[in-house]
């Protein structure tokens, strides 16, 4: 497996099984190639194709390969903190509201 990037994200090269423990609840999102995800706790074996995306639950070991020949990339996505969420939400009111005081104009 090679880190692709400081976040965390990883690419899977064919023939090599990944393991990882699920520290957090958290979603993968796939890229690149289709992912087999074999999850702990779980009867059901998860095909994911590019652009799919599985929800993860705090605690579980997850283990993951690709097809032969094929590489895929696979990215640990952290949901947004309800505070941010709550900031995020009064930024985009106080952006309104600026556009509809100066008439639907922005400034640079």
């Amino acid at each position: 497996m090679r880190e692709i990037s400081s976040s965390i994200t990883f690419e899977i090269v064919a023939g090599e099984t990944v393991p990882m423990k699920v520290t957090r609840s958290t979603r993968l999102a796939v890229s690149g190639g289709a992912v087999w995800v074999t999850r702990s706790d779980d009867v059901e074996d998860y095909w994911l194709e590019p652009g799919k995306t599985l929800r993860l639950r705090r605690g579980e070991r997850l283990w993951l390969s690709v097809e032969r020949g094929t590489q895929a990339r696979v990215a640990f996505l952290v949901p947004t903190r309800p505070e941010q969420k709550a900031l995020n939400w009064f930024a985009r009111i106080g952006e309104r509201f600026g556009a509809w005081l100066r008439s639907g104009w922005r400034t640079v």
